[in-house]
């Protein structure tokens, strides 16, 4: 009867190094996989991990089991311990509670040994995931394997095959705590926790790496050459925005991408209307009408609130911008898309970042 061994998996780029030095140091064994990872935040995020690790996992011929995403019980576990640094107290209880979930997961399957790919992470201590390993051997009748792959190269290794095998390398470990940290250090938007209401796609947000990496599934499955290339770029993200008439009643409004003011708040009035644009008297904001919105981008938005339920792709609003301000790409000026447009005193409210980013992107190579 073959060895089984009950692999705790944390994300792709560990596990398929890992899981590759497991089957070569365990050839007759039989490895499963166990993606058991409820400190993963925002649950986008976590849907994006697990894609890929059972991309990573049907490239290997593993099988593959999902955990529960018990994120409040994992919150819970960690309270009172959410402003250790990295390799801290946290981590010990964070990998005490997935070791022992995967200990539980294996005596449910009759599994004798386990382990994680936790092990190869540069980000995390071996010697505290060892420790925490003899803990949970003498809790529960397991064993768990400690092998260290990183030495001899094998980290250098590990990084050479996620890229040769386009893989999902995300950049922070994981929680909401680390993420805090890692962004306020790089002086960084925390744009991973930030979503629109209308579930516009934005650039270089989780959900267009979800939809990044089912194209590369895809790609793959129907046996596609193709590359994944980076790109700086001027990203953008509003954060909040409003707009009213003076002291009264918010007006309905819509905010194309890429619009800025200097102090997050301005009041002042439309001076004029020309061909359903209206120019205002202050920073340089340019007001259009719904009507006219649908003139220059060809569609048939009734209204505002049918543009917030059913909002344009990015690259529309982008072209609609170009064909307003004459081609020019690097403007920033605000565009506010309103039901109708009449010369009113207005408040306007908008607090957006722009900011230097790097998206990924797939060529298709002939």
């Amino acid at each position: 009867m073959k060895m089984e061994i009950l692999v705790h998996i944390c994300c792709s780029v560990d596990s398929h190094f890992f899981l590759q030095k497991l089957q070569n140091l365990y050839p007759d064994s039989k490895i499963v996989g166990f993606f058991y990872d409820p400190n993963i935040h925002p649950y986008s995020e976590y849907k994006l991990r697990l894609l890929d690790v059972k991309r990573s996992c049907d490239k290997l011929d593993i099988e593959l089991i999902e955990g529960e995403y018990d994120y409040e019980g994992w919150l819970e576990a960690v309270r009172g311990l959410e402003n250790e640094p990295e390799k801290g107290k946290r981590c010990t209880v964070c990998f005490d509670n997935r070791l022992e979930t995967t200990a539980k997961k294996a005596a449910e399957l009759g599994i004798k040994t386990i382990t994680t790919t936790l092990l190869t992470s540069p980000k995390k201590s071996i010697e505290q995931l060892k420790e925490n390993a003899l803990l949970i051997e003498q809790k529960y009748s397991v064993h768990v394997d400690t092998p260290d792959f990183r030495k001899n190269g094998g980290t250098g290794e590990q990084f050479a095959l996620a890229k040769k095998d386009m893989l999902y390398h995300q950049n922070y470990c994981g929680c909401l705590f680390a993420l805090s940290a890692q962004r306020e250090n790089q002086n960084r938007l925390k744009d991973e926790l930030n979503s629109p209401i209308t579930k516009q796609v934005l650039p270089s947000s989780i959900e267009e790496r979800i939809e990044l990496y089912n194209q590369v599934i895809n790609g793959e499955k129907n046996g596609e050459k193709f590359r994944l290339k980076r790109d700086k770029f001027l990203n953008y993200r509003l954060l909040r925005g409003f707009v009213r008439k003076v002291k009264r009643e918010v007006i309905p409004s819509y905010i194309l991408f890429y619009s800025t003011i200097s102090r997050n708040f301005t009041r002042g009035k439309i001076d004029y209307i020309d061909d359903d644009i209206g120019y205002f008297n202050r920073e340089e904001i340019v007001f259009i009408s719904v009507e006219k919105y649908n003139k220059i981008s060809n569609n048939s938005y009734k209204n505002v609130a049918d543009m917030m339920k059913n909002p344009p792709l990015l690259e529309e609003e982008i072209e609609v911008r170009k064909k307003l301000f004459g081609g020019v790409i690097f403007n920033l000026n605000s565009i506010i898309v309103l039901d109708s447009i009449e010369e009113l005193k207005l408040e306007i409210f908008l607090y957006a970042k722009t900011y230097n980013d790097v998206r990924e992107n797939l060529v298709k190579i002939r």
